[in-house]
């Protein structure tokens, strides 16, 4: 299994337009950061590749050829704003290659809201020109009731995004034998359960239950000034002093924060993510998952 953050900005992303400060031109490309969206990675118990998306950006294109994405089985999504639905036309592409629609999850409002701007995906009966646009199976989510994806447990958790009720998720894989091998013996974090809480200013309490126990929490951390519907840096550092997971990666990050300076202040294990960071999940064996879905030039963790 492994996890893939695609992108790690803010909805202006970074570099910002117009904008010469010094995260905007660093030369440390963990600086530049495209819209925030992730993606999961593995081989289902048939043996079959799997991918879902979490969030269609409008970076989605460029982030799927750096993470040498080659399938999109379903994407996920945790609300409606243009920053994270705006590349959901790029997943036509997947639709060609591996010759199949693709599931789409989401809450009520937020499917109503794809509907609504694709209207030529999923109205396509009304378009005079047949062209090619992506074949997509709607889903619905509801908070706290898990689905399964080909062995991949997932459970929409509930979020608040200033006034706005979004979804983050928490994944948890299915038991697995022993582990054999060499790296049997060797010390490894894990990866999973893993939650990513994207867009998030406030935490209801019911939710807090399903944030336990994490080998990873992926939080929103926009900035150091406050802001109305996101997480400060340090809110995002007090929650995860709370929940106590494995290791925390924050996201959603402005031009405010340079990443090296950012990180060497933070208390361990918790660190800013960027763009390309990969986390696998080795199998019983401690292998690492098969080379083809591997990102090339990213980092793995």
């Amino acid at each position: 299994m492994r996890f893939t953050f695609l992108g790690t900005g803010t909805s202006a992303g970074v570099p910002c337009i117009a904008c010469d400060c010094p995260v905007c031109t660093s030369p440390d490309p963990r600086d530049q950061r495209s819209r925030t969206g992730a993606a999961l990675s593995w081989t289902d118990p048939h043996g079959r590749p799997r991918t879902v998306l979490i969030d269609a950006t409008p970076d989605l294109r460029l982030q799927a050829v750096h993470a040498r994405l080659r399938r999109c089985d379903a994407v996920l999504f945790t609300h409606n704003h243009v920053d994270h639905t705006f590349g959901l036309d790029e997943v036509r592409r997947f639709n060609a290659v591996q010759r199949s629609p693709i599931d789409v999850w989401a809450e009520d409002h937020t499917m109503d809201h794809l509907r609504r701007v694709y209207a030529h995906i999923f109205e396509r009966q009304r378009y005079v020109n047949d062209s090619f646009v992506a074949t997509l199976i709607p889903r619905r989510l509801e908070p706290l009731t898990p689905i399964d994806l080909w062995g991949l447990r997932v459970t929409p958790l509930r979020l608040l995004h200033g006034r706005l009720p979004v979804l983050g998720f928490r994944f948890d894989l299915p038991p697995a034998p022993a582990r054999r091998g060499p790296a049997a013996g060797r010390a490894h974090t894990p990866v999973f359960p893993l939650a990513y809480c994207t867009d998030v200013s406030a935490i209801p309490p019911e939710t807090y239950p399903h944030l336990e126990g994490l080998g990873t929490l992926c939080l929103d951390a926009l900035r150091k000034r406050h802001h109305p519907t996101h997480l400060t840096l340090d809110q995002a550092v007090e929650i995860a002093g709370r929940l106590a997971p494995a290791r925390a990666l924050f996201i959603h990050i402005a031009h405010d924060l340079p990443h090296a300076a950012t990180c060497a202040e933070l208390p361990e294990p918790m660190s800013l993510a960027h763009d390309g960071l990969t986390l696998e999940e080795p199998d019983a064996d401690g292998a690492p998952c098969p080379e083809p879905l591997r990102p090339s030039g990213f980092d793995a963790v």
